[in-house]
């Protein structure tokens, strides 16, 4: 089954843009429970996030290392910040 690993941005009170990635099986459901009120992430609640970065793997399994790696890739999460 196709999985999703995704990164979200929103802009903090003070103006700076927050990053978030995840993976997921739908990306549209998962954008619409982040934005929601209850169903998002805890570090995500209550914030309008937008879609920045997604890519498509064929296995759960490879969507959840390539998270792993983006989570802990400042330099690329910047570069999405930037842009």
């Amino acid at each position: 089954m196709p999985s999703f690993v995704y990164v979200l941005a929103t802009k903090n009170p003070d103006g700076r843009t927050v990053t978030y990635v995840g993976w997921t099986l739908d990306l549209d459901r998962r954008l619409a429970e982040h934005n929601g009120k209850a169903a998002g992430a805890k570090t995500t609640r209550g914030r309008e996030w937008s879609l920045v970065y997604a890519e498509k793997h064929r296995t759960r399994n490879s969507a959840m290392r390539r998270e792993f790696v983006l989570k802990n890739d400042r330099k690329f999460r910047a570069r999405l910040r930037d842009s």
